[in-house]
């Protein structure tokens, strides 16, 4: 069975979109004051492997679960939103097929109450 980390384009295609995202995120005013004093080479590389294991390209992640990484922030739906919302700009800017930009979301999507710490 093929992967959705197979169909995205494999690890090539997961780091062009970190970081075209990261780019997104922190030059959005909404969001980049959440990145403030993170160390974002260290960011970077923990989110191509989250999303490497997320979409299938490898069976174990050693990272913080979701709700751990994140219950320090004080975000809510609007900031989750916005963040998707980059994530879906940058996969239509890198010309990917609106099937799997609905399956990115979709991961992204269950993801969310852990994120936001609900």
């Amino acid at each position: 069975m093929t992967t959705l980390f197979q169909k995205l384009g494999g690890k090539e295609a997961v780091n062009a979109a970190v970081d075209i995202f990261y780019n997104k995120v922190l030059a959005d005013d909404r969001v980049k004051g959440f990145f403030t004093g993170v160390d974002m080479k260290q960011q970077i590389a923990k989110q191509k492997m989250f999303l490497t294991y997320a979409f299938g390209g490898m069976p174990n992640y050693s990272g913080k679960s979701m709700r751990e990484a994140h219950k320090h922030l004080k975000l809510n739906d609007e900031h989750f939103n916005i963040i998707v919302q980059h994530l879906g700009n940058t996969l239509n800017e890198l010309k990917v097929p609106a099937d799997l930009i609905k399956e990115v979301a979709a991961i992204a999507e269950s993801v969310r109450n852990d994120v936001l710490n609900k």
